[in-house]
């Protein structure tokens, strides 16, 4: 017993002093954790440099472009064919992707030789040979019935500017063909083609080996965003996003970026990590300074690497007694599947002892073991390498996404990766320990990059198919503008028909008359109390005016809820509610003794018989209180004054929220003539010649109507514009059949729209992989303030995704890019409208006043005018646009209708005589 313990201790002995001698030797390549964080930071730097247009072209690091924007999401589907050139060997595929959700890939190929001469012979010669190929396995397989699209998986180092196109940079692995470097590898295959005739096909797609593995993966793992490739060469690529790459115009979305990570170095960025065994490489090889970073890792220099060190130590008497054969003398003799072999966990010295004897050596049990373990250094410091690199690239995607933790896979593919029983256990935990904060997960390509140039190829036609009918969809809300003059005559037609007396019944646009006959100028004071009713809050104000040289309004307010229950309960509990609200706010201010002059904004349709008096005509924006309409709101007021009988209030003017913003903004601005409200409702009112007026007594002067253009189209006049998401809105409404052009253009309702729309294209199968959410289903629950949020020239799709995630949808960056221009699309549309509208109003008020050139003001209240990034720019480009001999200027009104509401009565009180 005690002998076979001192034979253990003999061997354990023997092998640790084996391993230090090597270790000692081989110090230079065992990488600390710290070397390697340092060789991270440094390749960051590499990618940065090559991503800039500034730096790109003295970059090391390429970050090429690939043009795939998308990786698969399992809706692809077709027969494609593939091509695979990369290596000794060309291969040729059919691949048939089944449709309707089965996911099911099926292939069937073919490997082709490459005669040896053409490995540096003519690209004319190369591109014939793989031309007959493709034809010969289409005739086998009986595919010349009809035209196939193609994708073309090569190897080699291209710049695309665009999928189906890329020049050729530089010749790798053993490849020297003449006459192809800086042409069109696409072009020049087309053109083998064209000379071999017989091949129906169509070359859809150029790509990278490692994009194909990314691709490949892609297909069974959605989360799958990087392909990394460790065989004969060694090369990686990763979704980058589209505003961080400067040699690509466009900042929305994302693409793949195929790094050329193996020249990494060549620019000396790895000088001190290089030892004297890998310049040895680089000097005997055919591209020396070249592809430096492949030359410390991949599989075409890692068993030539270890021999270089086998020898060095052979001559130094370090191993095989000082004894060196020929074949260790012999460049390629040691080769990479034997490091393979030698670190078998089972049979490696055993193996180790074979390799070494077939190489005319006579190893020792120690010779064996330090062979064994230079071996393990080597492919040891390649892993560690690779996950150095990798390491960088997962980092770069958790910052750009801004996330704490980053879940995500890696596509793996190539020799190394697949045959070294070692190398993906190492490359996986050293990954792991330099990024804690990715969760990785490996996967390895089952089916090669040639599976994947398939499934780019799937993926380019299902995005062009996609986005044709997303297209096809949003053109139905681009209006050109034969439309929009269109929708600004008719609206002219309406404001004519409402302003007469024996059409004002049956027109869409009411044309209601507001009783206020002059805009402020200046000379108001006093003292005024303010409600302001629009929407879910009610607000109770105090406003002082003063005149004079420095002339101020000062406003004191408060703001109360009015509950969904009260908007669709009574009326009467709906106004006792409103004087209650006055009640708590007069105490708050200390004044339930004052009896103020009082302006009621009320923001729904009211025909006025006087400028106190308001018949409600219909409600708007959600209210539906019973016994209201078709009464005067003012009496209402009043009548629950009395119940509550706690104070009393001099009622002077019922105002529009419309005319209350128009008069805000001419305290301000004399020719404000105008007000326009584009936020929840929509809305517009001017200053009409009362001799058109035909409702109201006396042609003298001029007063406010109060447009009411929401139910502009009620009669059916933009039906030819309104589209089928349009019409799903209205029927959903509370109003269905009314408000027809506020539907197309109001903050209440556009939110809706989208949500039709995004439906739609879900179950088309175009959004969201075709799953329609519980949210989604929902009502409401898009809201216009995501539009603003969604279409903001700041927030990056990466905000975007949030923002559909917070609703329970899972998108992908396509996704993200789609919603944002559903958004666009129903946005503008408003926008157009409501110029188009302005554009109306305003060139009748030049020709009322027979003047050539008009020059007005538009007061403008309103989210959706006041938040959104683009409306308020495309309404004033609209009306310039359809009223070319007005001069519009638009007014943002600050203080709101309230204020308005305090100036109106004020005016009035003046009007009257009053003080």
């Amino acid at each position: 017993m005690l002998a076979v313990h001192l034979v253990s201790f003999y061997f354990s002995k023997l092998k640790e002093d084996q391993i230090q001698k090597v270790d000692r030797f081989l110090y230079a390549m065992r990488l600390s954790d710290e070397q390697l964080k340092d060789i991270s930071t440094r390749f960051r730097a590499e990618m940065k440099k090559g991503l800039s247009r500034e730096s790109n072209a003295t970059a090391a690091v390429k970050m090429l472009p690939t043009h795939v924007h998308s990786t698969p999401d399992g809706s692809e589907k077709g027969e494609f064919l593939a091509l695979d050139l990369g290596g000794s060997k060309f291969k040729v595929l059919q691949v048939k992707v089944s449709e309707n959700g089965k996911r099911k890939v099926q292939m069937d190929s073919k490997t082709y030789p490459i005669p040896g001469e053409l490995f540096s012979g003519r690209g004319t010669e190369l591109f014939d040979h793989v031309a007959e190929s493709l034809k010969d396995f289409m005739q086998k397989n009986g595919i010349n019935q009809k035209k196939k699209p193609l994708g073309f998986t090569f190897s080699f180092p291209c710049v695309q500017s665009k999928l189906d196109e890329g020049v050729l940079l530089s010749w790798s692995k053993h490849f020297k063909v003449r006459g192809v470097q800086g042409s069109n590898v696409v072009q020049s295959l087309r053109e083998a083609i064209n000379r071999v005739r017989g091949i129906d096909v169509d070359v859809l797609a150029l790509v990278n080996d490692t994009v194909g593995t990314m691709m490949t993966c892609g297909y069974d793992d959605q989360r799958c965003e990087v392909g990394v490739i460790v065989g004969t060469g060694t090369n990686a690529c990763y979704m980058e996003e589209l505003r961080h790459i400067d040699l690509v115009e466009g900042d929305e979305g994302r693409m793949c970026i195929n790094t050329e990570w193996g020249a990494f170095g060549d620019d000396g960025a790895l000088e001190d990590f290089i030892t004297d065994f890998d310049r040895e490489i680089d000097a005997a090889s055919s591209n020396a300074g070249k592809q430096l970073f492949e030359k410390m890792v991949s599989g075409m220099y890692m068993g030539e690497l270890v021999r270089l060190i086998l020898l060095k130590m052979a001559k130094k008497g370090l191993l095989f007694g000082g004894v060196i054969s020929d074949a260790l003398r012999t460049k390629g003799k040691f080769q990479t599947k034997h490091v393979c072999q030698i670190e078998q966990y089972k049979d490696g010295l055993k193996n180790t002892k074979e390799i070494l004897t077939e190489l005319g050596l006579q190893p020792s049990t120690d010779d064996c073991i330090a062979v064994q373990h230079v071996c393990t250094i080597v492919s040891f410091r390649s892993a560690n390498l690779c996950a150095a690199a990798l390491a960088t690239i997962l980092t770069r995607i958790r910052e750009n996404r801004k996330l704490k933790t980053l879940k995500t896979t890696v596509g793996m593919d190539g020799t190394v990766y697949r045959m070294h029983p070692q190398f993906p256990k190492r490359l996986h935990k050293v990954v792991r320990r330099l990024v804690p904060d990715c969760h990785v997960r490996f996967v390895l390509s089952e089916s090669g990059s040639s599976k994947g140039a398939a499934m780019v190829t799937a993926v380019a036609q299902r995005l062009l198919s996609q986005r044709q009918h997303v297209a096809d969809t949003l053109d139905l809300f681009r209006l050109d503008q034969e439309q929009l003059r269109q929708v600004r005559d008719r609206m002219r037609v309406e404001l004519e028909r409402g302003l007469k007396k024996d059409s004002h019944t049956t027109a869409s646009v009411k044309m209601l008359p507001s009783y206020v006959c002059r805009t402020p100028d200046g000379s108001e004071t006093g003292k005024y109390l303010a409600l302001d009713l629009g929407g879910t809050n009610f607000r109770v104000l105090v406003v002082k005016i003063r005149t004079g040289i420095r002339k101020s309004v000062r406003m004191y307010n408060k703001i109360y809820a009015i509950p969904h229950e009260i908007m669709q309960g009574t009326g009467e509990e709906l106004f006792d509610h409103i004087v209650q609200c006055i009640s708590d706010f007069l105490d708050y201010m200390g004044m339930k003794n004052t009896r103020l002059p009082l302006g009621f904004t009320f923001s729904f349709p009211c025909q006025q018989a006087g400028i106190d008096k308001g018949t409600l005509v219909s409600w708007t924006k959600g209210f539906k209180a019973t016994d209201c309409e078709g009464n005067d709101v003012v009496d209402m007021l009043r009548e629950a004054i009395k119940r509550r009988n706690e104070f009393d209030l001099d009622i002077v003017a019922v105002v529009n929220d419309t005319v209350g913003t128009m008069m805000t903004c001419a305290y301000e601005d004399p020719k404000c003539e105008i007000g326009l409200i584009a936020g929840t409702g929509s809305n517009v009112c001017y200053m009409e010649e009362m001799r058109n007026i035909e409702t109201v007594e006396g042609d003298e002067g001029q007063m406010c109507v109060n447009t009411e253009w929401g139910g502009f189209g009620e009669n059916g006049c933009i039906e030819d514009i309104r589209t089928k998401y349009d019409k799903e809105v209205d029927e959903g409404s509370l109003n269905s059949g009314k408000q027809r052009f506020e539907k197309m253009t109001s903050g209440m309702y556009l939110g809706e729209i989208v949500r039709q729309i995004l439906i739609d294209l879900t179950s088309r199968g175009l959004l969201f992989r075709g799953r329609i959410t519980e949210p989604l289903k929902t009502r409401g629950i898009f809201e216009t303030k995501f539009l603003s949020q969604i279409e903001s020239d700041r927030l990056a799709l990466l905000q975007v995704r949030s923002i559909l995630q917070h609703l329970g949808l899972d998108s992908t960056c396509d996704d993200s890019i789609i919603v944002k221009e559903v958004c666009g699309a129903v946005s503008r549309r408003a926008a157009q409208l409501c110029g188009a509208g302005m554009a109306a109003v305003v060139d009748k008020i030049r020709e009322n006043r027979g003047l050539d050139h008009l020059e007005v003001t538009v007061g403008v209240d309103g989210t959706l005018y006041k938040l959104h990034p683009h409306f308020s720019r495309i309404l004033k480009a609209t009306v310039k646009e359809l009223a070319p001999k007005c001069d519009v200027e638009f007014v943002l009104s600050e203080d709101g209708s309230g204020k308005g509401a305090a100036l109106i009565t004020a005016v009035a009180k003046s009007f009257n005589g009053e003080t």
